[in-house]
């Protein structure tokens, strides 16, 4: 590979930016996800669920919901330790810079933290890409290679001009192509290109779209296998495009979703609410009211819901030291 990765501007790559670009900016939700914090969570969750049951973890949505919230989860040792790796890595990514090799090395120490002998190195031995059914999809390039194909890759991506919606799926392609990565270079690859995106638009940290990837897993890897054979990765572009512009539609939804639950009630307690705790007393003295299970059913409880306000006890919801706070 040269330092220009070679794929080609398509018309179908133009227009999927550009619907993508427009959902972004014109979807004043996409915005409210700032508010949503429940909702920010459960994005989170399904892009680490997703992104390693493409590599034949076996832990349920919910297994995973539960390890992160450091419940005790029966299953194999090493997929749990992944699930541990793999929210550790995500949580990073607000200091990650994308455009620097070291962090992509102290990301994947991250990730197969306790998994790989060579966690955090490039391979030393040979590798490939293999699809669901076990078929290989690509061989990569020999070990002695990856260093320099590499710091290529991390070149032209410091300098390239290309809209970061390609760039990001051109890097994708490249570096699963270069597979330098002993294990878990499908999950970097994809975590990086959420990284690069992020850079651009932050609100990608919250967007699944290894989710949409996940559904559409053998077109993953049939589109990584025909870029390889062309030459170029202009199908795993689109293919990649197409994914995120799937994954920004659902994520505009929920929120719309979420925001219609929100309802006039609860925007009257969120502006009487604070940042330091209050208690249920003070709350309704600031509304006005009078019945207890009134403020609980009508005003408190959605607004707990929908992940607006925190509980100084939480593991007490009940106790009468209770106090509420802005999230």
């Amino acid at each position: 590979m040269n330092n220009t990765p070679p794929f080609n501007l398509t018309e179908e790559m133009l227009n999927l930016v550009a619907g993508i670009s427009e959902m972004l900016g014109g979807i004043k939700n996409i915005n409210d996800l700032n508010r949503l914090p429940r909702l920010r969570k459960i994005g989170r969750m399904r892009s680490i669920q997703s992104s390693l049951a493409i590599e034949n973890n076996s832990l349920s949505f919910e297994q995973v919901s539960d390890i992160i919230n450091g419940k005790r989860v029966i299953g194999p040792q090493n997929e749990i330790q992944e699930v541990k790796n793999a929210f550790a890595a995500y949580q990073e990514l607000e200091n990650v810079d994308p455009h620097d090799i070291k962090d992509l090395l102290k990301t994947h120490g991250m990730m197969t933290s306790g998994l790989i002998d060579e966690s955090g190195k490039f391979r030393t031995v040979n590798e490939g890409i293999y699809d669901s059914n076990g078929k290989a999809v690509h061989i990569a390039p020999p070990p002695n290679m990856v260093p320099k194909l590499m710091d290529d890759l991390f070149s032209w991506l410091k300098s390239s001009k290309v809209h970061p919606l390609i760039r990001s799926s051109v890097f994708h392609y490249e570096f699963e192509f270069i597979h330098p990565f002993r294990d878990g270079n499908g999950r970097i690859g994809r975590l990086w290109q959420t990284a690069i995106l992020m850079n651009w638009k932050p609100v990608f940290a919250w967007i699944p779209v290894e989710s949409v990837i996940r559904e559409r897993q053998q077109e993953y890897y049939d589109s990584i296998s025909g870029s390889t054979a062309a030459g170029n990765s202009d199908a795993f572009i689109e293919f990649m495009l197409s994914a995120i512009s799937e994954s920004v539609r659902q994520i505009t939804e929920d929120a719309r979703s979420h925001l219609d639950h929100i309802n006039t009630r609860v925007r009257e307690l969120m502006a009487v609410m604070e940042f330091y705790p209050l208690s249920a007393a003070e709350l309704m003295e600031r509304l006005g009211l009078r019945s207890r299970d009134g403020f609980r059913n009508n005003y408190l409880r959605p607004a707990i819901e929908a992940g607006l306000v925190s509980l100084t006890e939480p593991d007490r919801p009940t106790s009468g030291n209770q106090r509420y706070f802005k999230r």
